[in-house]
């Protein structure tokens, strides 16, 4: 079957914002499943940006120049693009002559946006599980290629081609589109994204936990006092909230187990520092108060994107199933009840006061089923969740014999990741022919947003220098 071409359904008129970037916003219509293309239609969201010129003498052409486009891939899975003059890429990118385009991923952004709310008008939890199992990789490359196909029709052939910049899950989706449509790319630039090809949530976990344990030490040596107002503060909760825990204001529920995923936090620059903040405002409420306050509570409740972006949550540890017959099982709470750190997954824990010299540890990347009973917004899709955990049938999404005999430039960045393996980013890397890797241990998983000077400088190195 034919690739499918995306439809433009409207695109503004070009307008100037500070910075000399001219942006413009775009609406496209793709298939819901590409295999059946005359079937349900969503309708997908992006801008595009290009460095303004206003030359000294008007060009004797009409026509704009057709600008080679690099498209954003972004992490997650399930957050939307910022605009193209608040991304990094614009400082470095534009000036070489690219056309940057912030492409919303379906059911990300404002690319027909998945909520509880929208599911609900898709059917029952089987129907909406169905749904969402068209949300992955695989299904967001054959969007981007239905994008690209569309915005170059008219390009001469050397401009068909575009470049991709994944962060995160954007890098783990680039390993899709070179394994299953390399010959819509030119060059592929990816950051943290470096996933397993052929190892299953349970494999990853067991790998990121420990990641997860060392930035926990980190996080004690820095702050030893935290040891124990951490597990003071647990006690807290129990006694204030109970079983269900104390309520938040948006109408979700803090319990000794929410709080511990502020821990995903560590994964990121400033995140120990973040989540210190936290527990130092928690023990003033309670030693002035008794209670936590709502300034608190809703700090704590909005951390994380568990409620505005739920397909995170849905659809985690299906981004690392590979293939058919892997499913997530709840991989992580089951990795994580086999670890001494992690006593308080398991059903009969004790509490607090158990661990007794021991530090509480904090949870980092991973999703559990507690989840869905603690924020608001996930309770309404308990029994969508536990569809997609048992689900086995996932299409492929990596190729490793088309990735053995790559021919497509990637440059890579690799961090000291506690949300994606070093160790297994560099099995990856060698899997991929032509890869160039600059990798560090000084860098974090956000450093293409916190620290862009370190990294997309060292990866147009990879691109324009020569290492010989």
């Amino acid at each position: 079957m034919a690739p499918v071409v995306a439809r433009l359904i409207s695109q503004s008129k070009p307008y100037l914002v500070p910075g000399k970037l001219l942006v413009k916003e775009l609406w496209f219509e793709v298939p819901l499943d590409h295999d059946k293309p005359d079937g349900t239609k969503l309708k997908l969201f992006a801008r595009s940006g290009v460095k303004y010129e206003r030359p000294i003498v008007e060009p004797s052409s009409s026509e704009p120049e057709q600008k080679p486009f690099l498209v954003y891939l972004q992490g997650g899975p399930g957050m939307g693009t910022s605009a193209p003059q608040d991304s990094p890429l614009a400082k470095y990118m534009l000036d070489r002559g690219y056309e940057l385009l912030m492409l919303d991923q379906r059911g990300t952004g404002l690319s027909s946006t998945i909520s509880a709310n929208t599911l609900e008008t898709i059917g029952s939890p089987q129907e909406q599980a169905d749904y969402l199992k068209l949300f992955r990789a695989d299904t967001l490359v054959k969007d981007s290629e239905a994008v690209r196909l569309c915005l170059t029709k008219d390009y001469p052939p050397e401009k068909k081609k575009w470049s991709t910049f994944g962060q995160s899950f954007g890098g783990m989706m680039t390993l899709t589109y070179l394994s299953f449509a390399p010959e819509g790319l030119r060059e592929c630039f990816i950051t943290g994204g470096l996933a397993a090809l052929d190892k299953g949530p349970e494999e990853v976990y067991q790998a990121t936990y420990q990641r997860c344990i060392a930035r926990n030490q980190a996080y004690y040596k820095k702050f030893p006092g935290d040891i124990a107002t951490v597990k003071w503060i647990a006690g807290k909760i129990i006694e204030l909230g109970g079983d269900k825990g104390v309520p938040l204001p948006a109408g979700g529920f803090l319990t000794v187990r929410r709080l511990m995923t502020v821990g995903l936090n560590f994964g990121a620059h400033g995140g120990i520092d973040r989540v210190h903040t936290y527990i130092t405002r928690m023990k003033a409420d309670l030693d002035q108060f008794g209670k936590f306050t709502r300034y608190t509570l809703n700090e704590l409740e909005q951390d994380n994107v568990w409620d505005t972006a739920p397909i995170y949550t849905l659809l985690h540890e299906p981004c690392w199933c590979y293939g058919p017959g892997v499913a997530g099982k709840w991989a992580a709470e089951r990795v994580g009840q086999s670890l001494e750190e992690y006593q308080w997954l398991q059903a009969d824990w004790a509490g607090p006061s158990s661990l007794g010299e021991k530090p509480l540890y904090f949870s980092g990347e991973m999703i559990y089923p507690f989840h869905f009973e603690t924020c608001s917004e996930l309770v309404k899709l308990k029994e969508v969740a536990d569809i997609l955990a048992k689900f086995d049938g996932w299409a492929p999404l990596y190729d490793i014999q088309q990735l053995g005999k790559n021919e497509v430039p990637v440059y890579a960045a690799s961090y000291n990741d506690m949300y994606v393996d070093p160790d297994l980013a560099r099995v990856t890397a060698s899997r991929i022919k032509g890869i160039k890797v600059f990798e560090t241990n000084v860098l974090y998983h956000n450093a293409v947003r916190s620290n862009p000077d370190d990294v997309i400088p060292q990866l147009l190195k990879l691109r324009d220098d020569t290492i010989d």
